[in-house]
């Protein structure tokens, strides 16, 4: 499975990038995890969310302390906050910290599973400045109700997406955990989604983490993870005004620049962070505890922001194990961040597409 000599141009580029984006390091994207409260159970779960976590909500005005701290060292127009959970629309003032950051000029949208999202939310977060929403669906009704483990769940998330795509002001797309349950109907799902009017669809893999990683259910053979890259690869071939892509998760040897529109790039820590809900600072929400690299109730966030996060920027530690001699590090450099645990690689998508 070599690359062809376009793939390799496309990758040392990209190399090339992203070293001088690690150096930089121009702050991007910011997530905060406002909650981990979630109204569902889903058997996918990376954080492990409860109805009652342990982990109480940030407050709001720890948050906007933090982006007011933030302001003087950024354009707030090149930053784009994206606010998660957890379900971050059980919080009742997501409209009030939304209108916060629409006054201090940060673009700001939200990821959900739409149980939520009716007319009159949507319209509230509209006027508070709202400019995109992700909303996740795993399949059709029995698969997407089996893996969120809640039978109104599809129907919600389904009306939450007919709402969204009423609207012309606002960028909008669906997320899918694929699965060896949904498999074999994404062309059913990817047919639906076209009927439905959405502009954009991104697939993810099952990692192991969290409830998934005890879950033999969730997780694909090699034969399936395969199947999936063929079936966007066929997707994206085609003149459907569905844009189909793969997740940024990992390393795709020969389907680089076929399955997304970028070459593979672990953006965490480089121009993405996180605020959690605990305040730890990381890098994308993703990314496991064990490497936090300060709290802001405790450290200055920009502080933290430009003088840590080594373990992200220089990735020549996890040159080790599996890693060690293999022979496209030089592109992967030891593949996404959040698939680590304490340092650790549990799965190389790379090794699993030139399985035997």
């Amino acid at each position: 499975m070599n690359l062809s000599l376009r793939q390799r141009a496309g990758l040392e580029l990209q190399r090339s990038l992203r070293h001088t984006q690690a150096r930089l390091h121009p702050l991007r994207t910011l997530f905060w995890e406002c909650t981990l409260r979630c109204n569902m159970s889903c058997l996918h779960c990376g954080s492990d969310c409860k109805v009652q976590p342990g982990v109480p909500d940030m407050p709001a005005g720890d948050f906007l302390r933090v982006i007011d701290s933030l302001t003087p060292h950024v354009n707030p127009h090149e930053v784009f906050v994206i606010l998660t959970g957890g379900e971050a629309l059980l919080r009742p003032d997501l409209e009030e910290v939304g209108l916060e950051l629409y006054r201090r000029e940060y673009p700001w949208g939200l990821v959900t599973n739409g149980y939520l999202l009716d007319a009159a939310r949507l319209q509230r977060l509209l006027e508070s400045g709202l400019h995109s929403v992700t909303v996740s669906l795993d399949g059709l009704e029995e698969e997407h109700n089996w893996l969120r483990h809640h039978p109104q769940s599809f129907v919600r998330a389904v009306g939450a997406i007919r709402l969204l795509a009423q609207q012309r002001d606002i960028l909008w797309d669906v997320v899918t955990c694929v699965n060896p349950r949904n498999y074999a109907r994404l062309p059913q799902l990817r047919d639906f989604l076209l009927s439905l009017g959405v502009p954009a669809w991104r697939l993810f893999s099952i990692f192991p983490m969290g409830r998934a990683a005890g879950n033999p259910e969730l997780q694909f053979s090699d034969e399936q993870f395969r199947g999936l890259l063929d079936f966007i690869k066929e997707c994206r071939e085609t003149s459907s005004p569905l844009e189909v892509s793969y997740a940024c998760e990992g390393y795709l040897g020969p389907y680089e620049g076929q399955v997304r529109d970028r070459f593979f790039h672990c953006r965490s820590g480089i121009d993405v962070a996180s605020i959690r809900c605990d305040g730890s600072i990381s890098g994308c929400t993703s990314v496991r505890s064990h490497m936090d690299q300060g709290n802001i109730y405790r450290d200055d966030f920009w502080d933290v922001w430009q003088n840590r996060f080594h373990v992200m920027r220089d990735r020549a530690w996890a040159r080790k194990g599996q890693c060690r001699d293999c022979r496209v590090w030089r592109y992967c450099e030891g593949s996404g961040l959040h698939l680590y645990d304490d340092g650790r690689l549990l799965t190389c998508h790379y090794r699993r597409l030139n399985a035997d």
